[in-house]
Order: structure tokens, then C-alpha cells, then sequence
């Protein structure tokens, strides 16, 4: 019997896993992650300083170096893009938690002070 890859069914390995092409050096190139999406989230949900925008943009030339085959420079963008990703992230959470510390300090403090 066959399998769908048109093996003969004693032909493939149960167990184990393919690491690429018999014959390839240093295994498989694994190509860089582009962060697309989540510059896409910090670009539309939360872009501090432009931030977001610049992610986007490094993501973006990321994907274009992966697509031209530059592996190198794709990790290189790729790797802005994803510090520039964290710092947005964490500029945008502190500014949520001070906005609702604030919000927390003028519900029960300020406002019990103006009842008196």
C-alpha cells in the first residue's frame, strides 16, 4: 500500500522526526518569524512614541528579506521589529495600570471626601 506522499507504507518511519533533505548541511534553515501580527496589534491598538508604526515597517522588511531568500537580514529586522514590539507592549500596559490606579485612588478616595 501506499501513503498519500506516494511512499510505500514500509518506507516510512514510524517514529523519529525529519530534520530536512538527506544530504542537506546544518539541517534545515528555518526561516525568521516576522512579527507581522503582533505589529499590526501595537500599530492599531497601541502605538506609543510610534512605536507600532516602526514595527510594523521592520516587520514588514523582514517578510521582503524572507521572501528574497536573505535569511540573515530578514533575523535582522526581525529582531527590531520584535524589541520595538516588547516596548510598546510595556510602554502601553504601564499607562493602563497608572490609568486605573488613578481611576481606583479618585473613586475611593477623592469622591468619599466630596460626600463629607
Amino acid at each position: 500500500m501506499m501513503n498519500s506522499a506516494g511512499y510505500p507504507r514500509e518506507a516510512v518511519p514510524l517514529q523519529g522526526r525529519y530534520d530536512g533533505f538527506p544530504g542537506q548541511p546544518g539541517g534545515p534553515a528555518v526561516p525568521p518569524k516576522d512579527h507581522i501580527i503582533w505589529s499590526l496589534c501595537c500599530f492599531v491598538y497601541s502605538n506609543p512614541l510610534c512605536l507600532g508604526l516602526a514595527a510594523l515597517i521592520f516587520s514588514i522588511k523582514a517578510r521582503d528579506r524572507k521572501v528574497a531568500g536573505d535569511l540573515e537580514g530578514a533575523r535582522l529586522y526581525a529582531s527590531t521589529a520584535h524589541c520595538l514590539n516588547i516596548w510598546a507592549t510595556v510602554l502601553v500596559s504601564i499607562g493602563v495600570l497608572i490609568c486605573c490606579s488613578l481611576a481606583v485612588c479618585l473613586i475611593f478616595v477623592i469622591v468619599p471626601l466630596k460626600l463629607d
